[in-house]
């Protein structure tokens, strides 16, 4: 925790970040962008050929679409919903009542038809399968969004407001699997680039209760999630800041994603955590970025 806390004193005195008062919830300076864009660029340069049709959906998805995809059943702890006031011009003098004796104002807000995104890939796949059928080669996407996990922490590297980059591919098991292969291959040549020493290890979600300690065991015997690990406030627990995901058939079947056969799409994706992978490079180069090694600036920023 110590370790925690007085990286993100650093970035906080330094300007990096922009304390807000909530755990996991900062502002972002300019330079803190800046490296951002750069790797971005840097995620473009590997994935540009590929080809994949570029989406971005805002940080909030349709609530019925949200419940349609199971995630409270697997990870009720990390979502967020979007509430308002809904109520008449009593109920609104009741609430400035409340707020003024510093009552709980909220216990009367109503549900949104809007969540907060937890991934950026949750809301394409009901957008793919509106459309038929994949084509023969199937489908690849680039996505990137905000998203929100409930976890409060002192933690720079673990924020509840964070930006998710991701390619998502549909298609055949091998397709798909060759797919999660070769960005695993691609996220340990980007990081060598910029000077960031990694691991790739078997990884699993955070699946809530007793039900989910069996998902756990599942998802990891059967390897369908590894994350690319590079240490930031721990060398003993170094941070997930790319995952490489094997849906199987299960968002295929849920969905009704199919291919030109018919038959049901499997689906894997890469995930890029943006503000861990800046963390990381500000943690293992220094927090001015003109002091960087020359040959990640080049690789950056030409």
């Amino acid at each position: 925790m110590d370790m925690q806390t007085s990286f993100l004193d650093r970035l906080f005195e330094s300007g990096l970040l922009i304390d807000t008062g909530v755990d996991g919830l900062y502002g972002r300076s300019g330079q803190f962008e800046d490296v951002i864009a750069a790797f971005e660029r840097l995620i473009d340069r590997f994935g540009g050929a590929d080809g994949a049709e570029a989406m971005r959906f805002p940080p909030g998805m349709n609530r019925a679409l949200f419940e349609k995809s199971g995630y409270m059943k697997s990870f009720p702890q990390l979502a967020g919903t979007v509430h308002s006031f809904c109520g008449s011009e009593l109920d609104h003098m009741s609430l400035l009542q409340c707020m003024e004796v510093g009552d709980d104002w909220t216990k009367d807000q109503k549900a949104t038809d809007i969540v907060l995104t937890p991934a950026a890939c949750y809301p394409l796949y009901p957008t793919v399968a509106k459309r038929g059928n994949l084509p023969a080669n199937g489908g690849l996407f680039d996505l990137q969004s905000y998203c929100f996990r409930h976890e409060p922490s002192k933690d720079p590297a673990r924020q509840q407001l964070f930006r998710m980059r991701e390619y998502v591919c549909m298609g055949t098991e091998q397709h798909v699997t060759d797919f999660r292969q070769s960005w695993m291959d691609r996220g340990v040549e980007m990081m060598k680039q910029v000077g960031l020493d990694v691991t790739i290890d078997v990884a699993n979600d955070p699946f809530f209760g007793r039900a989910g300690k069996m998902m756990v065991n599942n998802q990891r015997d059967q390897n369908l999630k590894f994350e690319l690990l590079i240490p930031i406030t721990s060398s003993a627990n170094p941070t997930a800041c790319m995952s490489f995901n094997y849906h199987q058939d299960s968002f295929g079947v849920k969905w009704g994603l199919n291919l030109e056969d018919g038959s049901v799409a499997h689906t894997a994706c890469v995930g890029f955590g943006l503000e861990r992978i800046a963390l990381a490079l500000f943690h293992h180069h220094g927090l001015d970025v003109k002091e960087w090694p020359a040959s990640v600036r080049r690789v950056l920023w030409g």
